[in-house]
């Protein structure tokens, strides 16, 4: 149960790449916040979860060796959280821009495109913040966090 089945700093270095790599993957994937998933992406990040996890551990199944990879992939998420909260630069590079969806009515397809993000995701945001036309809208913008905030045109 506690003695390790691989050497402990091989599970460090194979936890250390597999976050670092799936970082990346999903960072160049979109902007998609948990609530906005669909059963498909809910599917796809099962199936990673299992995928990898032979790659972070190798042939180790001890209490210990789970206990340390998790530890590993906990300080990765706190480091980069802790450095993009010291650097503006970092902080872009690992989260992003936030994006215009949507500028005086006019709705921009090649950003939504690029998020894969649906017209009909978009227009289902909307609404769930009271807009019911896009011709209504000043701006949306897709934040880094994959939330989308609209600000309505005045009426004046």
């Amino acid at each position: 149960m506690w003695q390790l089945g691989e050497p402990w700093w091989q599970l460090v270095v194979r936890g250390s790449v597999v976050y670092l790599v799936l970082f990346v993957l999903f960072r160049l994937s979109g902007k998609r916040q948990a609530g906005q998933m669909t059963p498909f992406d809910l599917l796809l990040l099962l199936i990673i979860s299992n995928a990898v996890q032979n790659a972070m551990i190798g042939q180790d199944s001890s209490l210990l060796g789970g206990l340390l990879v998790a530890l590993v992939l906990l300080g990765w998420s706190h480091l980069l959280g802790w450095l993009s909260n010291r650097s503006r630069r970092l902080e872009r590079l690992l989260e992003g821009r936030p994006e215009v969806l949507i500028h005086n009515g006019k709705i921009f397809d090649d950003i939504l495109q690029r998020n894969q993000i649906s017209q009909e995701d978009l227009l289902a945001a909307l609404r769930r913040q009271g807009v019911f036309s896009v011709a209504d809208v000043a701006f949306a913008v897709l934040e880094t966090n994959g939330g989308i905030s609209v600000k309505k045109r005045s009426d004046g």
